[in-house]
């Protein structure tokens, strides 16, 4: 196992319950189940990696859970993410979904696990899935992902557990100001999912001039932007240069100056569907990139 290029134990977020959660994660969402998300997993924990993304949805579990059992690693040095999806919501329907999870990810379990959209009518029900899982150990931290701040304050004055992360479409373009404090006062970690926007951001001039100054790649920038907010990341890629070069933001700071700079992008621009679309009438899949 090559040795880390970042030192991983200093990178973390505490989660509301306690837990450890790496700061920088591993993103797989668009990877082809195989050869491609097992060399892009094992590429990423020889970097130094040490929390991984996956999800019901991305149909590649499998491939996630054989390149961590073959890293080398001890399965409690990895983070592991996934998300049960919007077919699978209901109280039965959410335990049924999260074995099988667990049968492919081959583990007996996963440290955070995710309701991916808030479907109208069947959140609550699956929450109380993930609460009895939680209760038995079988995960380590439960959350949601793509909630609003009106779906927070439903689930909060429902749960009997309370989500330690929302995982939410945030980059340079759809900044979630209001939506990180929300968070914030209510002691829930913000992860940004396409946290690089597709990379569609990444011609801006002010990133260009803040990247020429330190050195960097736009991406990197924008990147240690969130990372200074306190937010989780999960950036994806399928090449081994990039995902190395993904790890080499803890070598340099932004000044306020610059935060505010990148801040300034914001256009409220969604790349992925509206949260609110969700309903339970609606079960069809919109693309986009993670």
């Amino acid at each position: 196992m090559r040795k880390s290029m970042f030192p991983t134990e200093s990178r973390s977020i505490t989660l509301n319950n306690g837990v450890q959660m790496p700061q920088l994660g591993l993103g797989v969402w668009l990877a082809k189940n195989g050869q491609e998300t097992y060399n892009e997993v094992r590429w990423a924990l020889e970097a130094g990696y040490r929390s991984i993304d996956t999800a019901e949805l991305y149909a590649n579990e499998e491939s996630v859970g054989q390149a961590i059992r073959d890293s080398g690693l001890n399965r409690e040095e990895v983070f592991l993410t996934t998300k049960v999806w919007n077919t699978s919501f209901g109280y039965e329907k959410t335990l049924a979904s999260f074995q099988r999870s667990l049968e492919l990810l081959q583990t007996d379990y996963v440290d955070l696990y995710l309701l991916h959209y808030p479907v109208a009518g069947l959140y609550l029900d699956s929450w109380r899935a993930l609460e009895e899982l939680y209760h038995q150990k079988k995960i380590r931290a439960i959350g949601v992902s793509n909630f609003h701040i009106n779906h927070l304050v439903d689930l909060l004055e429902h749960a009997r557990v309370q989500p330690v992360v929302n995982q939410i479409e945030l980059h340079p373009y759809l900044t979630q100001k209001e939506q990180i404090a929300f968070c914030k006062d209510h002691h829930i970690a913000v992860e940004a999912w396409s946290p690089i926007a597709q990379g569609t951001c990444l011609k801006e001039p002010a990133l260009l001039q803040i990247a020429r100054k330190y050195g960097k790649s736009t991406a990197q920038v924008v990147l240690r932007w969130e990372l200074q907010q306190g937010i989780i990341i999960i950036p994806k890629s399928v090449h081994q240069n990039r995902i190395v070069e993904n790890a080499q933001i803890f070598d340099f700071s932004l000044t306020d100056g610059e935060m505010a700079a990148i801040d300034g992008l914001n256009k409220n621009g969604r790349i992925g569907p509206e949260p609110d679309s969700w309903s339970v009438e609606k079960q069809c899949f919109l693309g986009f990139d993670d």
